[in-house]
């Protein structure tokens, strides 16, 4: 009981946490400073967030409970405990969504000519479009089902719209009421577009309500008593034994065709339903009353996302950007001839991520390269990536590790790495047992001078160019030989599974990573004792690994000032007196999704910089393979530096810091320093490193060393 009450003062509960991050995104859709279409977007992202995170994380603790699991989480609480405190936080976050969607959004997307009506605000001309909509696009695709002992309950998919029906045989008045269960098609799209209202006004109508007014057509003897929408999610935690599969792709096709059998955890069904209706769903899919949300509009708020590309009215979403393409020196004669004499250095989407796609192509064109390697975490077939490599493989030898175990992406990788294959790619699955998310990329090549030499690029983020342009993320394009030849080593790593003992520079999960982070950050509470620089600045996804947050513990009680960037989950806490008073957190939310892991280390006034694809999480550390890799070049880690960390530090506009409690507050409710627009302007040139403001001091919270004058620090003796 003592080691739970000390858990509890020493670490943020992990869910809690995560709620909270969806909150902050949540913020953003109500934020009226953000332009109406972005603000449907927001919103749509906190519900396909849920969505995932009901199915993993929601799912897996049901499943603990049930299993009879009492092992305590990152903040002491017991998994039913801990289920019970989730649960009553997503009953508030859904409620929470759905007063942003009726109070906020919609009354200003009419404003601005964008209605979505109810079937009876519908004009005469509006409902005979709509109806031969029905009758054309919908109708074909409707399989209505009536429950009798004859048809059982049909197994509803995964996330599926629904609508339930009570039923009455017109031929038996008093005869019992039944009911019916028809599937929305999932190829339409979930708001119909009806003909233009007044003014030009854009108006729509759900699907789900067209396919209401035509059910009478559908369940002909029946007298139609009751309708209602609703959504089922099921568990989708992936459990399978690779040793008692033939291979890891086997195990991960079959696991694909099992995944549809999961149990139900959630039930979504609109408000407004009848009591009939929400008691018979309850019991076919054995819920409690708890796993049952009530939504005061339609469920499954990510297809909001459908407003954002169907409608074109570019003054309602963000202003567009332009990302600044890479200029090459001067006397240069090719990007090859470029990386010999320096580090290129690429901060997307500020910067254009098509160097990143020409360096694999012209790896695949260049007759002098004559090995390819790169990983592979998620792509697509009709990624520039796909075709330089396959291309690549008809001249030369190309290599692809490619990772089946990207969360809903397996279906999608096990069809292109097969057609890789095909073409005469080498296609390796990586460690077994160990996801492989580094994101590295080699070419071996024959220069002019008769030298063979290797060109890295190594990122923090996927090798994606759509992605790449509202992902925040981090490139690194090199021919270092001591980053290079390490590079090579990985590889030998993932594909024959060879093992060294140091892969210095670089730090390689699960191998190395975990415990030169301890060291690095032990380090600085050394330089700390000794009265030499010592400040930690580090900028990931999410922070939940133990041993680190012990470890920052204690480098912040001997006096290490720590700044964290952390976009999620955050189980450390901080300014916690005696514990963390040198350590603050802060989470910045915006337009674009901040992705990049940033690891800075004063050293004693030797400044060490680290990017890489791995966030201080025990999968990233122990259970994946990662990479993460030192900055060496002086204008590139200037830049880090002076620039990007600094913006990030010295923001107020879209930063929330975060409390002891675990709770976050925005700096300034309105206005304020916005780090991501600031970068946007110095991309375009219209901004430089004088408009990062001096870091302001936060109510009740020290103050940070945001400016890019206070990120250095003096030079001093090297450990």
């Amino acid at each position: 009981m003592a080691r739970n009450t000390q858990r509890k003062k020493q670490f943020a509960g992990r869910d809690k946490s995560w709620m909270n991050f969806n909150r902050r995104v949540l913020e953003e859709a109500c934020d009226e400073s953000n332009p109406i279409l972005e603000r449907f977007k927001f919103l749509a992202i906190t519900g396909s967030n849920l969505d995932e995170y009901v199915e993993i994380r929601l799912a897996g603790l049901l499943q603990r409970t049930e299993d009879g699991h009492t092992d305590p989480g990152y903040d002491g609480l017991p998994p039913q405990e801990s289920l019970n405190v989730l649960t009553t936080e997503i009953h508030d976050f859904v409620a929470a969504q759905y007063r942003c969607w009726n109070e906020r959004l919609l009354p200003e997307a009419r404003k601005h000519g964008i209605r979505l009506l109810q079937w009876d605000e519908l004009s005469p001309k509006q409902c005979s479009h709509a109806q031969a909509y029905f009758h054309r696009e919908v109708d074909p695709l409707l399989t209505p089902i009536t429950i009798d002992p004859a048809h059982p309950f049909p197994r509803v998919l995964n996330r599926a719209l629904c609508l339930a029906i009570l039923l009455r045989a017109k031929r038996r008045a008093s005869g019992p009421v039944v009911l019916g269960v028809l599937t929305v098609p999932r190829a339409l799209p979930r708001f119909v577009r009806l003909s233009e209202g007044d003014e030009g006004q854009l108006d729509y109508v759900l699907l789900q309500d067209l396919v209401a007014q035509n059910l009478g057509g559908m369940y002909r003897g029946y007298e139609v008593l009751a309708h209602a929408a609703f959504r089922v999610t099921r568990n989708s935690n992936l459990y399978f034994e690779e040793e008692e599969s033939r291979s890891l792709l086997e195990s991960i096709r079959s696991e694909l065709h099992n995944r549809r059998k999961g149990d139900a955890v959630r039930l979504e069904i609109v408000t407004n339903a009848h009591p009939d209706i929400r008691e018979k769903l309850r019991v076919n899919f054995e819920l409690d009353e708890s796993q049952i949300y009530p939504t005061d509009g339609p469920p499954n708020l990510e297809r909001l996302m459908f407003f954002y590309g169907n409608i074109q009215r570019p003054e309602l979403k963000f202003p567009p950007f332009v990302p600044k393409p890479l200029n090459l020196s001067r006397k240069v004669s090719d990007l090859f001839e470029d990386l010999r004499q320096r580090d290129i250095l690429l901060h997307h989407p500020y910067d254009s991520y098509e160097p990143v796609v020409s360096f694999i192509q012209q790896g695949a064109e260049d007759p002098r390269v004559v090995t390819m390697k790169q990983t592979l975490y998620r792509t697509s077939k009709d990624s520039p990536m796909f075709q330089a490599l396959t291309d690549a493989a008809a001249s030369k030898e190309a290599t692809v590790v490619v990772e089946l175990m990207a969360r809903f992406d397996e279906a999608s990788n096990i069809s292109w790495a097969r057609s890789m294959e095909d073409a005469g790619v080498q296609v390796f699955y990586g460690v077994v047992g160990l996801k492989t998310h580094c994101k590295l990329a080699m070419l071996v090549r024959r220069d002019e001078d008769g030298e063979t030499r290797r060109y890295c690029h190594l990122g923090t983020g996927n090798y994606n160019p759509v992605t790449a342009r509202f992902y925040t993320d981090l490139s690194l394009l090199t021919s270092d030989p001591a980053i290079t030849e390490q590079v090579h080593m990985v590889f030998n790593y993932l594909t024959a599974h060879a093992e060294i003992d140091d892969y210095k520079p670089l730090l390689v999960a699960p191998l190395t990573m975990a415990e030169n982070f301890l060291r690095l950050i032990r380090r600085e509470t050394e330089h700390a004792t000794a009265g030499r620089p010592a400040r930690i600045v580090a900028k990931m996804n999410a922070l939940l690994e133990p041993s680190v947050i012990e470890a920052m513990y204690a480098a912040s009680q001997a006096g290490v000032e720590i700044d964290l960037i952390i976009r999620g989950v955050c189980a450390l806490r901080p300014g916690v007196k005696g514990l963390s008073e040198n350590i603050r957190v802060r989470s910045i939310v915006g337009r674009f999704l901040e992705h990049s892991r940033i690891f800075h280390f004063a050293n004693g006034g030797r400044e060490e910089v680290y990017l890489g694809s791995a966030d201080w999480m025990p999968r990233n550390l122990f259970e994946r393979c990662e990479v993460v890799f030192p900055v060496q070049d002086k204008v590139a880690k200037a830049r880090i530096q002076d620039e990007i960390l600094a913006a990030y530090l010295a923001d107020t506009g879209k930063a929330r810091l975060m409390q002891e409690d675990g709770n976050y507050a925005r700096i300034k409710p309105h206005g304020g320093f916005n780090a991501q627009e600031f970068l946007m302007r110095v991309a375009e040139g219209k901004a430089d490193l004088s408009g990062i403001p001096s870091a302001e001091k936060p109510k009740g919270v020290k103050a940070e060393a945001g400016a890019a004058s206070k990120l250095a620090v003096p030079a001093g003796p090297a450990s």
